[in-house]
């Protein structure tokens, strides 16, 4: 199952494995949705949290991720906080709109940013079995542009040129981000082991 109720993150990994005879279900599809206190320092340590949680409550094996935008003008921030540092109640644009008063000024030189990863896999017993980290690199743009994805992907530009992660369809989207790396690892582990995941 996948351990998260963010409705993207979701859609994201159910793209990657289209296909797999791995099949992926949600706590909506099991019943089974919990709060887990992202308490960790890094993002591996929350995946693990939100892994073993899952996995234990719901008797399933959990795939969890967590990610973090890391801007090198900012010291790496917001990071681990990404969800949480415009306050407990900010939406996406709010989000987005703190990192555009945080960079303003910062030269186009000096915004080299980069969307990381952490993917955790639990068994239902709740021992980690697989851990893997991604990463994408690219710079923070001006404005927001583009209408897909979720989080900060209006503003993070990938590549030469302006294109935003918000202006790629999904598919593409998921060749290059940090998600989609993390998540075809994950599915090549949980195909090899024979895991299936069943209501």
């Amino acid at each position: 199952m996948l351990a998260t109720a963010n409705a993207g993150k979701i859609a994201e990994f159910r793209r990657i494995f289209a296909g797999s005879r791995v099949r992926l279900l949600s706590p909506t599809d099991l019943g089974c949705g919990i709060d887990v206190d992202e308490t960790g320092a890094t993002l591996a340590e929350n995946a693990r949290l939100k892994a073993i949680a899952y996995a234990r409550s719901c008797r399933q094996w959990a795939l969890a991720d967590d990610s973090g935008l890391e801007i090198d003008a900012l010291g790496g921030i917001p990071g681990v906080r990404s969800s949480r540092f415009a306050g407990p109640n900010a939406t996406d644009i709010d989000r987005n709109c703190r990192v555009i008063e945080l960079v303003r000024g910062v030269t186009d030189g000096d915004r080299s940013a980069r969307y990381r990863c952490a993917v955790a896999i639990a068994n239902p017993n709740g021992a980690i079995a697989y851990e893997t980290e991604a990463t994408v690199e690219g710079f923070i743009g001006h404005s927001l542009q583009g209408e897909r994805g979720f989080g900060f992907d209006p503003l993070f530009v990938v590549g030469p040129g302006t294109t935003t992660m918000a202006e790629l369809p999904g598919v593409a989207k998921d060749v290059i981000g940090d998600r989609g790396q993390g998540g075809r690892a994950a599915r090549a582990f949980l195909e090899r082991v024979g895991v299936r995941g069943e209501p």
